[in-house]
């Protein structure tokens, strides 16, 4: 059953009612034209809200396809119930990036950075994947043509792009370590401050630098409210997820379950 709208907003923040409106749009057109929508890739919380509004009904479905099995970003498909999804439907390329690696270290950072330098929006590459020095690029296949024309240089570094095979792609695997604390609320700064341990006033700067992340969204207010299943990100400072909300200790404060990855 799929819930109401009123109910489904609800359950989201303000700021993602955008989407959630974009989603419908897509789920419509899935349901009047028999068609299939493939949307550009989608991060895990945008995947999430459509997975929520789609629902478990049996007119018009959604499958997502990152490139691997644990890829992060996933383009998805929003198909009529008739269709059976392929990995082609999907339209997913991965490059190989080539460059003298023995000579020249190449982090995410630097390609993430060529790729923003080169005008490619965010939406039309999904995971970078590095191991080993080998690194990976999943991008959407129509956009094969630019990067190959405009991603000639990382850096200051020399590269070439070689198409190869979805079979060949490196396997993204998250390693978590378990956390719990104590938090006077829910507020994003005096979570950050118990997550990374770090002070309130140390906290505020970060935020308002920009380099805060909800939800792979720029968080602008220390004030604004966290939820259980909160992905929070700080430059310099790692990733970490809020797992559970735990009810409060004696004190009237509240007990945080969170992972931080490793």
């Amino acid at each position: 059953m799929v819930m109401k709208m009123t109910d489904l907003y609800q359950h989201f923040r303000e700021e993602e009612r955008g989407f959630i409106e974009k989603v419908l749009e897509w789920k419509e057109f899935a349901e009047t034209s028999y068609s299939p929508r493939l949307t550009d890739f989608l991060d895990p919380r945008e995947q999430e809200i459509l997975r929520s509004v789609i629902g478990e009904q049996k007119e018009v479905r959604a499958a997502f396809h990152g490139g691997a099995e644990h890829a992060e970003r996933k383009r998805a498909l929003i198909y009529p119930d008739y269709m059976k999804p392929e990995a082609e439907d999907f339209s997913l390329s991965v490059f190989k990036v080539v460059y003298p690696s023995k000579f020249v270290t190449i982090e995410h950072r630097h390609v993430l950075g060529s790729l923003m330098s080169i005008g490619l929006k965010r939406a039309k590459y999904g995971d970078i994947l590095i191991e080993n020095g080998g690194i990976q690029i999943v991008a959407a296949a129509e956009m094969d043509d630019f990067l190959r024309l405009q991603l000639t240089e990382i850096g200051k570094t020399k590269v070439e792009l070689e198409q190869i095979s979805l079979a060949e792609v490196y396997e993204k695997v998250e390693e978590w370590n378990e956390f719990s604390a104590t938090v006077s609320s829910l507020r994003l700064d005096a979570v950050l401050s118990a997550i990374y341990q770090l002070s309130r006033p140390k906290v505020l700067p970060l935020i308002q630098a920009g380099h805060v992340k909800v939800n792979w969204r720029i968080a602008e207010q220390g004030s604004m409210e966290c939820r259980e299943g909160d992905v929070l990100s700080v430059r310099g400072y790692g990733r970490s997820k809020i797992s559970g909300i735990n009810g409060r200790t004696k004190k009237d404060k509240l007990r945080l379950t969170y992972g931080r990855q490793k």
